[in-house]
This record gives C-alpha cells, sequence and structure tokens, in this order.
C-alpha cells in the first residue's frame, strides 16, 4: 500500500510512515485517537493491512463501524486522502451517495474506478464514470468494466464504446498502418501518421485517407526545422469552420483548374488533404512531396502556405513558379524575396516585381536589380501597383539608354 500522507496531522504522518508506537497505532485503529473525520479515515485505510494482526482487526472492525454520513461528509471534503476515496469504492455495501461522490472526484484512484465499474449494480453510476471520458482515455480498463457489467445502461454502454473507438481502435491502426510504412521503407511517412490529428468537419479522417496522403510525405522529422513558428503569428493555427475548410478546398480547386491541372484523381486528393486540420496541413507542408506542396502553397491560412517555403525539399524552380503566382499568400511572396539564395535566382526576383501580390516594399526593394529592359516594361505595366511602376520608371530614367 502506497505510503502518501495527504494528513498534515503529525500523529497521522507517524503512523502512517511506521514512526508511531505500537500502542499509538493500536490506539489509532480502535478509533480512540482525537483526529478529524478526513485525518481518523486515513490512518485507519493505512492501518487496516498493519503488519501486526491486533492493529489491522480493530481498524477494519472501527472503519466498518463508521456511520454512512460520515463517510458521505469525508468523500464529498476538499482534503480527502486518495487512499480514502479508493477504499470506499470498494467496499459494495456503502450507498450510491457515496460511491456517486467517489466516483466523481478526480481524486479517486483509477483502479478504484475500474472495480466500482465492475462491481456495481447501479447503472447511473455508470452513466457518471462515463462522464469523464479523460479518466477513461488513460485507464481503459474502465471501459472494459463497464461493457462487461451487466447493468450497464444504454448511454453508458454507448459512451463507453465510442470512447474505445475513437480513441483505441483508431491508435491501433494507426499503429499498424505506420508499421507497414516503415517495413517499405517509408520511415517519414510513417513518422507522420502516427502523429498526425487527421480530422474532417463530419468526423476523423478514414485510414484509407491517410494512408493516401502519407504517401506524399518524404521528409524525415529530422530534417525540419520548425524554429520559424514560434516568430510567426499563432492566431493563424485557430480551428477553422466547416464553412471555412469548404470554402479553402474550393478555391484550391479552382486554382488548380485555371492551370490545367485539376483531373479527377487530383481533385480527390485536394479534398483529402484540404480537409485536414490546420496543424497537420502545416506538418504535411514542411514534410510532403512536390504534388503535396503545390496544393497547399495555394492554401488560404497563410501558415500553411508557408511551411511549404519551409520545407527542406522545395526545389528552386518551385520557387520560381511560386513566385508568379497570384492566388499565394502575400507572406509567402514576402519570404522569398527575404531569402538570399532564391535571391540570387534572377527568374525569381523577375516574377516577383511583377506579380501584383507581392508586398510593396518586397517589390520596391528587389527593383533595383532588375534589368533595364525589363524595367521598362515594368514601368508600364498595369499588373503591379502604381507605386511599383513609378520606382521602376525612375531607375529606368537614371540608368538611361544604356542601363
Amino acid at each position: 500500500m502506497s505510503t502518501e500522507v495527504t494528513s498534515t496531522d503529525p500523529t497521522v504522518q507517524a503512523i502512517i510512515s511506521g514512526k508511531a508506537p505500537p500502542a499509538a497505532r493500536l490506539a489509532a485503529a480502535r478509533g480512540l485517537l482525537p483526529l478529524p473525520q478526513a485525518d481518523l479515515l486515513e490512518a485507519l485505510v493505512h492501518l487496516r493491512v498493519d503488519g501486526d494482526a491486533k492493529v489491522a482487526q480493530a481498524a477494519q472492525a472501527t472503519l466498518a463501524a463508521q456511520p454512512p454520513n460520515d463517510l458521505l461528509g469525508v468523500a464529498t471534503a476538499d482534503n480527502v486522502a486518495p487512499i480514502v476515496l479508493g477504499y470506499l469504492a470498494s467496499r459494495p455495501d456503502l450507498g450510491h451517495d457515496i460511491h456517486q461522490a467517489v466516483a466523481g472526484s478526480n481524486k479517486t484512484p483509477d483502479e478504484a474506478i475500474a472495480l466500482l465499474a465492475c462491481a456495481t449494480s447501479d447503472g447511473s453510476l455508470l452513466e457518471l464514470i462515463t462522464l469523464n471520458q479523460q479518466r477513461l482515455i488513460r485507464a481503459p480498463d474502465i471501459i472494459d468494466a463497464i461493457l462487461l457489467n451487466p447493468a450497464r445502461t444504454a448511454d453508458a454502454e454507448r459512451r463507453a464504446k465510442e470512447t474505445r473507438r475513437e480513441f483505441f481502435e483508431k491508435e491501433r491502426g494507426a499503429r499498424q498502418i505506420a508499421s507497414e510504412l516503415r517495413a517499405r521503407g517509408n520511415s517519414a511517412a510513417a513518422e507522420f501518421f502516427e502523429s498526425a490529428e487527421l480530422s474532417a468537419p463530419t468526423g476523423a479522417m478514414s485510414a484509407d485517407d491517410a494512408w493516401v496522403i502519407a504517401q506524399h510525405i518524404e521528409v524525415s522529422d529530422v530534417d525540419v526545422d520548425d524554429s520559424w513558428l514560434a516568430r510567426e503569428l499563432i492566431e493563424g493555427m485557430l480551428v477553422e469552420t466547416p464553412e471555412q475548410l469548404a470554402a479553402n478546398v474550393q478555391a484550391v480547386i479552382n486554382a488548380e483548374r485555371l492551370e490545367g491541372d485539376a483531373s479527377p484523381e487530383r481533385i480527390s486528393l485536394i479534398r483529402r488533404i484540404m480537409f485536414m486540420n490546420v496543424k497537420d496541413r502545416v506538418k504535411l507542408g514542411m514534410k510532403g512531396d512536390r504534388e503535396a506542396r503545390g496544393i497547399l502553397i495555394r492554401d488560404s491560412n497563410k501558415i500553411v502556405a508557408c511551411a511549404v517555403i519551409h520545407n527542406p525539399r522545395t526545389t528552386e524552380h518551385e520557387i520560381e513558379n511560386i513566385a508568379s503566382m497570384r492566388t499565394v499568400a502575400d507572406e509567402v511572396l514576402r519570404l522569398i524575396g527575404m531569402n538570399r539564395a532564391w535571391a540570387r535566382s534572377y527568374p525569381i526576383i523577375h516574377n516577383l516585381v511583377r506579380n501584383p501580390r507581392t508586398p510593396m516594399a518586397t517589390a520596391i526593394q528587389i527593383l533595383p536589380r532588375i534589368r533595364s529592359k525589363d524595367l521598362k516594361v515594368i514601368s508600364t505595366s498595369r499588373n503591379v501597383s502604381e507605386a511599383v511602376r513609378r520606382q521602376a520608371y525612375r531607375l529606368s530614367e537614371m540608368r538611361g539608354p544604356a542601363g
């Protein structure tokens, strides 16, 4: 039995720790010490398994003689010891009110709740136990006890089964799929599958969908630098409504259709990916293959789109294409302009400065590196802002005909 002590009374602490003399332990076991009820019960529960048979028998007898109202008062008290709640849960002779208090307390040990769920004939008590889903997840033995108890009500059975299906059957399935991916040599996909929280507006994403998405993972955890997330706008990670998700999916599909890359298979993949939650889309953006990156770069959530820019497998050719996109988030274009390696590529900066989505400050900063003949074109283009046109014109005039 645990020797952890809840009571602050020195006498109780000495009794539980074994430092109290035999006479004091026997007096406590007989209920003769002037202790508050909660302290007395804590001492008695410990003493009922004392090595001295005389002390243990006396403690058992004193516990059995406690009035139900006193036990109920302790069970509902803030200073009740977990070991006392566990003892009360083990007493099938106690009434509904006491067991209800025990089942409703977060201090009651999980193993005691499992025993109570197994032994009780009170269906309403089983319903109360199932309301604490966190406890069911933490101690799945409680779920088994509820489902094996013939006294279970329909509601208790439904909640227990829902929790088992949602948190354990799916978890086992995920582990099996991750093992298969590792066996194929796709360790990066297995990592993603194990940690993903795949969900759709109407419920969890199917294992088939998750499997398809996992095939598009090519970057391992060790190759991902996610330190940039701490510097970004965290509100971009907020939960999306089903309406926002649906609008985002349709926008990406429309963009794909405009570029002539919207086969039925491609649209199916888009739907699977875009109905993932924000957290998992960010993961996929940083770890996904070229096809996944091409979808997520168009995400309306700029944190997701920026994740693609931070994917270590994103190529310069991809960046060149992204820099010309009119549907990409302006933050993505700003990050491209800030990247020294990409800024050395003339096709990239040329696309950036011509893109009306590029932030004005980024475009103007790039203009001095643009060739004179291209500056002249930009100075008359109606696809860029007035400020960018004027600055392009000034630079072109300063360079003169030979610029």
